[in-house]
């Protein structure tokens, strides 16, 4: 007699498909950490998604209660749903953190992202740089015979699409300051 031989997972239909199909799905959360503003306190947040091989996607820290001496640290993290619900889990347990916010969920929420990008163009691709950049309502803070930097404000999708327009116009640099997030409403 034959033993019956079945691939674990083979088929969807099969009683031996144990495999957690939502552990699979990757979703990507902004999180808004309330934090003692001292020195050691960032390495130590970071040192909690390195530790653990989270990855952060974007990061923005700053100083918004100088009177409580409180920061503010925007992060951009993707993981499947039990990996965010754990690092949302870890950050509120640390000592520094006052408070934890997942704007993805709460409710609505503005991201934006600032980005400076040079283009060294001349000729009918510097014109059509500065035609570009009125369209995505870029600025111009500075300019050379042979350059421009733009400045440019908006979703990451938008800053996305305007640099892929901008290299083969002369893009040669990018810098980002990462997302920057808040609730809407009260």
């Amino acid at each position: 007699m034959n033993a019956l031989i079945l691939k674990k997972g083979s088929s969807k239909k099969s009683a031996y498909n144990l495999k957690n199909t939502s552990s699979d799905i990757l979703e990507t959360h902004t999180l808004a950490v309330l934090v003692d503003n001292e020195a050691g306190v960032l390495a130590r947040v970071i040192g909690l998604f390195s530790g653990r091989g989270y990855n952060i996607e974007s990061l923005t820290v700053a100083e918004t209660n100088h009177a409580d001496n409180l920061s503010r640290i925007t992060i951009v993290t993707t993981g499947t749903p039990s990996v965010i619900i754990q690092i949302k889990a870890q950050l509120a347990r640390m000592v520094p953190v006052h408070d934890v916010h997942d704007l993805t969920v709460e409710g609505p929420s503005v991201e934006r992202e600032l980005a400076m990008v040079k283009v060294v163009s001349s000729g009918e691709s510097r014109v059509e740089a500065l035609r570009t950049s009125e369209i995505f309502r870029a600025s111009v803070v500075d300019t050379t015979l042979e350059s421009f930097v733009f400045e440019l404000t908006g979703t990451p999708e938008k800053i996305d699409a305007f640099v892929e327009l901008m290299t083969p116009l002369g893009l040669v640099d990018v810098a980002r300051t990462g997302i920057a997030a808040i609730s809407r409403g009260l």
